[in-house]
Formats: C-alpha cells, structure tokens, sequence
C-alpha cells in the first residue's frame, strides 16, 4: 500500500492544561467532553485523548472524575481508541507527585472500562513562558530514569500501548534504548511534540521547548528512528499544526496527525476542536489519505480488539 492511500491516525486532545481563558470552546465538564467526543467520532476521529477538569486529582478521586464522563462514551462506542493523562502537579515551581500516585488511577479506570492505551514521558523538560522582559520562567518537568522505567512496567503489566511523548530528542534517545533492550511494550507509538513561537502555556511568545515545526527538524526525529518501523505522529504545542510545514510532510512521508485544543494557540482566534479537526480532515483529502477508523488505529498500533 503507497503512503498516500495508507490510513492516518488523527489523535484529537480535547482539552489538557487549556481552559476558557485561553479557549472558551475547551470542554472540560462531564458533559462537554461527552457532547465533544461523540461529535468527533461521529466525524471519524481515530484516537480521543483526554483529561479531567482537574490534572490534580490522584487515584480514585482521578478514576471517578474520568469514569463520569468516559463510561457513557464507552457504553455506546466501546471500540473508541482512547487514553487519560497522568496525575501532575502543575502549581509554580512544582515538579510533579510521585511517579506512584500519578499512575494510580490506570488500573482503576481500565478495571471499569476499555482502555488500552497508556503514557510514557521520557524524559525531564523545562515548561515555562517569558517574564515581563522577555525572559524564560517556569518549571522543570521531572521524569528520572527510574520513572520511566515505572511507567513502562505500568504498561507491561497492564497490556497498555505506551503513548510516547517526545518533547526533546533526549527522550526519543531513551525510547530507542528500551526498543533495543527488548522492553519497547506492544503498541508503542512516538509523538513528536514540536514548541510553537507561544509554548506548551501560551502566556506570551518567544519561550518555549523543544524543535521548531520545520522540516529539518521533523527530519532529524525520522533520521533516529529510521529502520525501526515505529509509528508516529506530529504536533505543535503552543501554536497550530496545520500552519506549519510538519502536517503536510507528516502526511506525505507516511506519519499521523495530533491536533486539537489542548496544544492549539492561536491569539486571532479560538477554534472548536470539532473545527479543528474538520481543518485537519480537509488536508488529509488533499494529501489523498484517508483517517483510519477505530479499528485501523489498532491494526496500526498493533492492538487487540477490546470487543473480540
């Protein structure tokens, strides 16, 4: 099959650390999330990621927050492809709970529903924004050698296919070496995560992590990874995809799509995430691939199906 006909994963991330002042539309109740999600998967989404109104929240407090808006969602779609974030701390200066309490609502939620996706971060990135000169300010998020090797026996132990959040080539070093080592659990998938000009907070630009979304550097992550034949996807954090040169090469070069509210920022205007994937949908038939249904996702990622 030629790249151009082979099925694109398009992950749409709903909500994360934005909220209405940054994005009005960004759903972050029950409700919302519910009326958001099944409007994305009615328009064909492949893959929902999502969190809590409350990244704060740890073990059943965090399972109960999600199980309310994810179990009517998975009563009527149980094929849906999906995940939750971990539990961080995100106050100034904090550097995140323990790598234990962070991961304790996993076994809960997936005790209760489908689920079959997990995350690992791996690796430490500093997160911030300009001060009022212009100059960087934040906080380090921390993932030491030991917490990753945590969270990917979390998703041995557990059958999870490691979501691979690559915010530094750093981390995409530390992938490599698992996948080497024979550890790389079934389903892995990296992401590359590109720094747009407003950064992964969007409270000022000129501040922000990572590669830029160009070619070069898209090309740099797929020079690492060639020959190992890991899935993998692009998006920008502090800026918008699908204005980059990244979305088009994505699809051109055989790559998947991570769009959606949580990294989208745009100060001219506050798209829906049902607007943005419509965006996201119309370059794909451009391109000339079609988005892989739930089931494709699977294929792709090698991942049982969760009814069979």
């Amino acid at each position: 099959m030629s790249t151009s006909t082979t099925p694109v994963i398009v992950e749409v991330a709903i909500n994360g650390g934005t909220f209405p002042d940054r994005n009005p539309h960004v759903p972050l109740t029950a409700e919302a999330i519910q009326r958001d999600v099944f409007a994305l998967l009615d328009a064909g989404a492949s893959m929902i990621h999502s969190h809590t109104y409350d990244i704060n929240l740890q073990g059943q407090a965090a399972a109960d927050a999600y199980l309310e808006a994810w179990r009517p969602i998975l009563e009527q779609r149980p094929d849906t492809v999906w995940y939750p974030t971990l539990s961080v701390d995100q106050s100034e200066g904090a550097s995140g709970e323990s790598i234990e309490g962070r991961f304790a609502h996993y076994p809960i939620i997936a005790g209760e529903v489908p689920m079959q996706i997990g995350i690992v971060d791996p690796g430490p990135v500093n997160l911030g924004y300009p001060d009022e000169d212009g100059i960087p300010m934040g906080f380090t998020y921390i993932n030491t050698y030991a917490d990753i090797r945590y969270a990917f026996e979390v998703c041995e132990k557990n059958g999870f296919a490691p979501s691979l959040a690559i915010y530094e080539p750093g981390f995409l070093q530390t992938v490599l070496a698992y996948r080497r080592a024979g550890r790389l659990p079934r389903g892995a998938m990296v992401k590359f995560y590109f720094g747009g000009e407003w950064g992964m907070f969007a409270k000022g630009h000129g501040v922000t992590f990572g590669l830029p979304p160009k070619e070069s550097a898209l090309r740099a992550y797929l020079d690492m990874i060639e020959g190992t034949d890991l899935p993998w996807s692009v998006s920008v954090w502090g800026g918008d995809l699908l204005q980059t040169p990244v979305a088009r090469m994505a699809l051109e070069l055989g790559g998947h799509l991570h769009v959606g509210i949580e990294d989208h920022y745009d100060p001219d205007r506050t798209p829906t995430n049902m607007e943005i994937f419509e965006e996201t949908k119309a370059l794909c038939e451009e391109v000339g691939r079609p988005i892989a249904t739930a089931a494709q996702t699977r294929e792709i990622l090698g991942l049982p199906d969760p009814q069979g």
